[in-house]
């Protein structure tokens, strides 16, 4: 990947002066600890800091910026590393993870949190009081870099994006000054900073709407893999109609031979439909019918969902390991759709996936103004996302042939266009935005970071 902005070597003097003036947290490559720190949540990308400073407090973040701001040195943030990137190389990576402050005002439902708060942290705090924020399908990553990047919820339906709930955003920015973002303080930064990415500034805290979620119903339903084509599509009947409370996600997944995972999964490849509802038992079932009815299930999780819960309707691993992916948005899922993606992977199929996913949309997610963030309304109803696990090169070689194959088989039926938290680790930024949204978030990079002290893992300047 390359940039618009270019930048000079670290040198080992400059590093020298960071190392003094934050004793203990600047870590280069060859110290103890290097490779933990160094590394994000996908093990499979490579990223390569020139250095890894640990934040302990805001102050660290300002003193980082204006030595950055010195030394002509690129600096980026990364409290977790679910969307790490090779663009992060040869910057000094801050680790922020220890900005942890949650605050609840139950007055205003507004939730100030702090950039290494993670959703299911701050879901355990939000859910005793029948409240929620738009956490996605895992409650691992963290609560600001989810929002930067947009964030598509269970909720998403219901409420939006995660980033159209933001009010205010608190950042060092390229002059290494705090700064409280509102949409009336500055509009154009706090609209790039409302699903844009985090090019913009080191964020260190992040202020939201919080929304009701008195009752949540929600859970699995599963069913051996030569049931897909019927499964998906009491999936796309049910979505057709569905009220903006009921979201749900159709999944085609093999589970690997592993001695962990219990019988009859294990080495299995099986179809689901995942669901979240925020109302009641008896109205989810009956809006359900048609996949009820479906015969040949094997499981049944449906039932009331704590919100601290959420992450278990996925039930996807949080623990780093190596991720490929590929997404895209669909403008139908017909039956055209359904049998070509299924050539692809479904029964029968040695596709080296561990994941195929369709995503239903639609909702407050398509109605959504181009004012409220870079994405806009998302029109498409549907997007599909594949995720391989590349365990060795031939492995990843053979995943890469495959995401080939299922985005030529829905070729079609896509617009070109992903969600900005779904690109895979080498895709241009672009695919999330349109071209007027995107040359609007280079010239706010242009204006408020012209040296480019900031480098996100996204870079809005980057040539794809």
């Amino acid at each position: 990947m390359t940039h618009d902005l270019t930048y000079p070597a670290v040198d080992n003097e400059a590093l020298d002066e960071l190392t003094a003036m934050l004793p203990g947290q600047v870590l280069v490559p060859g110290d103890p600890g290097w490779e933990e720190h160094s590394r994000g949540w996908i093990l499979s990308v490579d990223q390569r800091p020139r250095a890894v400073l640990t934040v302990g407090e805001t102050e660290d973040v300002v003193a980082a910026a204006r030595w950055a701001a010195r030394h002509g040195v690129a600096i980026s943030a990364q409290p977790v590393g679910h969307g790490a990137t090779t663009a992060l190389d040869d910057t000094v990576l801050l680790r922020t993870r220890a900005l942890r402050e949650i605050t609840i005002d139950t007055e205003q439902r507004i939730a100030r949190v702090g950039a290494g708060v993670k959703w299911g942290e701050l879901l355990a705090v939000t859910s005793e009081l029948g409240l929620t924020g738009l956490v996605g399908s895992s409650p691992d990553p963290s609560v600001v870099g989810f929002c930067l990047g947009g964030g598509l919820s269970w909720f998403g339906r219901a409420y939006g994006l995660a980033a159209h709930s933001v009010v205010a955003v608190e950042l060092v920015d390229a002059a290494g000054e705090l700064r409280r973002v509102t949409a009336s303080s500055d509009p154009e930064l706090f609209w790039a900073l409302c699903g844009g990415g985090g090019d913009f500034g080191i964020v260190t805290a992040m202020e939201l709407r919080l929304h009701p979620a008195p009752h949540v119903f929600g859970g699995r339903l599963l069913w051996p893999i030569e049931m897909a084509r019927p499964v998906l599509k009491a999936f796309r009947a049910v979505s057709a109609t569905a009220p903006d409370a009921l979201t749900l996600w159709a999944q085609l997944f093999r589970f690997p031979a592993l001695d962990e995972i219990p019988e009859p999964l294990r080495g299995g490849a099986f179809v689901s439909i995942d669901v979240s509802y925020l109302g009641s038992a008896e109205e989810a079932l009956a809006l359900l019918e048609p996949c009820l009815e479906l015969p040949a299930r094997w499981l049944n999780t449906l039932g009331t969902v704590p919100l601290a819960e959420l992450g278990s309707i996925a039930a996807e691993p949080v623990d780093p390991m190596p991720v490929s992916e590929t997404s895209g948005l669909l403008r139908d899922f017909d039956d055209v759709a359904i049998d070509r993606l299924l050539a692809v992977v479904g029964a029968g199929s040695t596709a080296p996936l561990a994941v195929v996913q369709v995503r239903h949309l639609g909702g407050a997610l398509a109605r959504a103004s181009a004012a409220e963030g870079p994405a806009g309304a998302v029109l498409e109803p549907y997007q599909f996302f594949c995720l391989g696990v590349p365990v060795a090169p031939e492995v990843e070689a053979a995943i890469q042939e495959c995401f080939a194959e299922v985005r030529t088989a829905l070729g079609g039926h896509t617009t070109g266009r992903t969600m900005f938290t779904f690109l895979g680790a080498d895709d241009d930024p672009g695919r999330a935005f349109s071209p007027g949204a995107l040359a609007r978030l280079r010239e706010v990079k242009r204006r408020t970071d012209p040296d480019g002290v900031f480098r996100s893992n996204r870079p809005v300047l980057s040539r794809g």
